[in-house]
């Protein structure tokens, strides 16, 4: 939606398709009498990713010559039916480089929801060369993202038209086309998607995930999920505690949450990551080219948006930056301390009068490719979340709480805010106000929260712990910035996670990484 996605899993790049006739994937054939937990997958080199899944090219191989394949999975389309329709769930693997000492597949999610994990695990497979040595490094597109049956919503046009829109209405007028846009975004999504649409809840991608774990040949589930990723992870380890093997959560989901509560805490560790960005900035040797002082820098990236919001400036031609645009790409750059130049360059570029580096973040982040292709990463990130969350909020209700969430954010607090209406008129119900990750008679699990993490803010690894109950959950910290703890290149932490995985070490409760 115009307002960024509300991340419950990592912050990738999201992505939207063409409004086109596509075959709905599901088999219409008689499966009444097949068995898919013995299925056997047909795995071939990988083809180039899909519009769906954010394109470019096809995987390349790793440093040892580690080929990545893949192949897809029949699933039943609705699980209260398992034997009725199926529908394809696309997977991707590269081996265990020590096949004498393979301990079984380690299976990713990437969060978003809705990232391709198709997509993302080459992309960041030299990050997992270690665990690749006894495991194979295995992933995928859940269902309705990328080549999974894809939700598909609303055209490249439209999108690009949805995403430069006021997403802070300011008076009357702007309200109401604020709301025509979430309803026509959900009407096409419905018109286009509406057989995916009850069947994307995070309960039935747990259940894909135990069907993957036998069709791969594996008695317990070892798993890596990452943001949202922990959230699919603690509702399968409810689901089934005793097929947990060895299991990390990764920029935890806080499980106790409702909507609402969630995007305050992000408001809450968004402005907490901004002061973070601006502090460093003016702590260099060198001159801080945005501000003489932390608070300067961030007095001046509040003007910013505010001219915007009356005054676009140039963006990448012929879009214009707007506020929307803007506070999207500063969001993104604040997911990694990575990206924290790269912030500052689109801030100079901006107060130039070239919204060029901050349109490529907003880009970035609701998944526009060069070439004005989108991936489904936002359709899916939107049925996901709405088919997950009961709650729907109203733009009466909405305002009532602006001063509150203006009170944790002043430049993030309105668009968090109005973020929530994203499900207003959504054409499922919601399944629940928060989900339930209790799992008694699980294996441990391995929690790991970073505080400085301002999308899955540091307080949600103590309550998931909390939640799945005694002897389940083992808590790690990391003293960081950023979203997620092992791709910090922490060497503590990444030596802590690769020694739980590889060899069952499971570090002390409350171990600490600086």
């Amino acid at each position: 939606m115009p307002n960024p996605p509300r991340i419950r899993a990592v912050a990738l790049a999201t992505t939207a398709l063409l409004l086109i006739s596509l075959p709905t994937g599901c088999s219409d054939d008689d499966s009444g009498d097949e068995d898919l937990t013995v299925q056997e997958l047909s795995w071939e080199d990988c083809p180039a990713p899909s519009q769906a899944q954010g394109g470019g090219g096809s995987p390349s191989p790793l440093p040892d010559d580690g080929t990545w394949q893949c192949a897809t999975m029949k699933a039943p389309l609705d699980w209260d039916d398992p034997k009725g329709d199926t529908i394809g769930i696309e997977l991707i693997r590269v081996k265990a480089g020590d096949q004498d000492r393979r301990i079984g597949s380690l299976i990713f999610n990437f969060g978003g929801p809705g990232a391709s994990g198709v997509t993302t695990l080459p992309a960041f497979g030299d990050a997992y060369e270690k665990l690749r040595t006894r495991y194979d490094l295995v992933s995928f597109d859940p269902r309705g993202v990328g080549r999974s049956e894809p939700v598909l919503c609303e055209n490249d046009q439209h999108l690009d038209a949805l995403f430069q829109q006021d997403a802070t209405p300011d008076d009357a007028t702007e309200r109401a086309e604020r709301l025509d846009s979430i309803k026509e975004f959900s009407e096409a999504c419905e018109e286009n998607s509406q057989d995916m649409l009850p069947h994307v809840r995070t309960t039935d991608a747990a259940r894909d995930l135990d069907l993957m774990r036998q069709v791969l040949g594996d008695d317990k589930l070892h798993y890596f999920g990452i943001s949202y990723g922990t959230e699919l992870g603690g509702v399968y380890a409810h689901l089934f505690p005793k097929n947990i093997g060895r299991a990390v959560f990764d920029a935890v989901v806080d499980p106790t949450k409702n909507p609402e509560q969630t995007s305050l805490a992000q408001a809450e560790g968004f402005q907490l990551a901004l002061d973070n960005f601006a502090a460093d900035c003016v702590s260099k040797a060198e001159a801080c080219p945005i501000g003489d002082t932390a608070q300067d820098v961030k007095d001046r990236i509040a003007k910013l948006l505010k001219d915007l919001d009356g005054k676009p400036i140039q963006g990448i031609f012929p879009r214009e930056l707007t506020q929307t645009a803007a506070t999207s790409g500063i969001l993104q750059a604040l997911y990694r301390k990575d990206y924290w130049e790269l912030l500052t360059q689109g801030l100079v570029l901006a107060y130039e009068g070239d919204g060029s580096v901050l349109m490529q973040l907003a880009d970035s982040s609701n998944g526009r490719r060069e070439n004005g292709e989108y991936s489904n990463i936002i359709p899916a990130n939107v049925s996901i979340n709405c088919s997950d969350e009961a709650p729907r909020y109203t733009a009466e209700y909405v305002e009532r709480k602006l001063p509150e969430f203006r009170a944790a954010s002043n430049l993030f607090g309105d668009s968090l805010a109005w973020s929530l209406l994203t499900c207003t008129d959504w054409p499922v119900p919601g399944a629940v106000d928060h989900p339930d990750v209790s799992a008694p008679g699980s294996a441990p699990i391995l929690v790991v929260g970073n505080t400085g993490d301002p999308a899955t803010p540091y307080e949600g690894a103590r309550r998931m712990v909390e939640s799945l109950g005694k002897g389940v959950g083992v808590e790690l910290t990391y003293k960081g910035q950023g979203h997620g703890a092992y791709n910090s290149k922490n060497r503590c932490v990444q030596d802590t996670v690769n020694g739980y995985l590889l060899d069952g070490k499971m570090p002390k409760a409350g171990t600490v990484c600086s």
